[in-house]
């Protein structure tokens, strides 16, 4: 009759060590474990010379993560011909520095740039179980961040075009691009409207590519429809924390969980188009934890079609 209680016991400890080690791990160390996830997909034209497109989102930058200021910084060494950043740079009032230490490196590279929630509001504690109800809402007291000292930063410094509600036009190795988007759908900043129009002032270009930073459905659709060859979002973490052998519990949208994280396909009213959702690079200051989920950029080298 002992032994049921010392089996219970003993499961229980197990359970407990099992608990703790997972977050230090999430905690401590898979947070700073940065990554580069590399694709190569065959979209330009016969001919074309290939393209190294960097990723970048969700950095969510507070002034004390040197680590992870000093690996971004490094991103220059693998060459991109195009920089496309999704979003959520800021993560705390004073973070504007740090990404400044964190991006200059990368100034003269062609980008482009949309703007997530956090890049205009200031991060607040929250329940982070309230997650799996459903896509999080803006605290009511957030603080609002200096969004203009980070457009003139992005823009006059790195050389990057705004592409939020908008379109821009770049030639990249000979290439020429059209790149449109949208605001940040999470809190209903999108504009499809006004990003047709700029689209349509653009001349044309054998490649398009739609940039957002939350990937709802409704924005995958629009840009698709508008004639997009690619699609680029942010946002959802790749869920933060993953479950090992099954992946994201949520996407913070109405994404499929599944296609949460990594290079997947987006089909709307016949067409189909690469669709790329960067597990991004951070994390809220109150939630810093990422676990089965490391942070990451990609790297996407657009080849030519056979």
């Amino acid at each position: 009759m002992a032994r049921a209680p010392r089996n219970a016991l003993a499961a229980l400890a197990a359970l407990t060590a099992a608990g703790a080690a997972a977050a230090v791990w999430g905690v401590g160390i898979e947070r700073q474990l940065f990554t580069v996830r590399r694709h190569v997909l065959p979209v330009l034209d016969p001919g074309a010379s290939p393209l190294r497109v960097l990723h970048i989102s969700d950095a969510h930058m507070a002034p004390w993560q040197r680590r992870k200021q000093r690996w971004m910084a490094g991103l220059a060494a693998l060459r991109p011909d195009l920089v496309i950043s999704t979003g959520d740079s800021l993560g705390h009032p004073d973070g504007l520095d740090a990404v400044r230490r964190a991006l200059a490196p990368l100034a003269g590279v062609p980008g482009v740039f949309v703007h997530g929630s956090n890049d205009f509001w200031g991060p607040s504690p929250r329940n982070p179980f309230l997650y799996l109800a459903g896509p999080s809402e803006r605290h009511r007291r957030a603080v609002r961040l200096d969004t203009a000292a980070l457009d003139a930063f992005m823009a006059d410094e790195l050389g990057w075009h705004s592409v939020d509600n908008g379109a821009a036009s770049l030639s990249v190795r000979g290439t020429r691009i059209r790149l449109f988007g949208v605001g940040d759908a999470h809190h209903d900043l999108d504009d499809l409207d006004a990003a047709a129009r700029a689209l349509q002032a653009q001349p044309p270009a054998p490649l398009t590519l739609g940039v957002a930073h939350a990937p709802y459905r409704r924005v995958l659709d629009g840009l698709l429809g508008l004639g997009a060859d690619m699609l680029f979002a942010g946002h959802t973490h790749g869920g933060q924390v993953r479950v090992p052998f099954y992946g994201a519990l949520v996407a913070n949208c109405d994404l499929p969980v599944r296609q949460a994280r990594g290079l997947s396909e987006w089909a709307h009213a016949g067409r189909t188009a690469p669709l790329n959702v960067s597990a991004g690079l951070g994390h809220s200051i109150y939630a810093p934890v990422r676990f089965a989920c490391r942070p990451e950029v990609s790297l996407l080298t657009l080849a030519p079609r056979p």
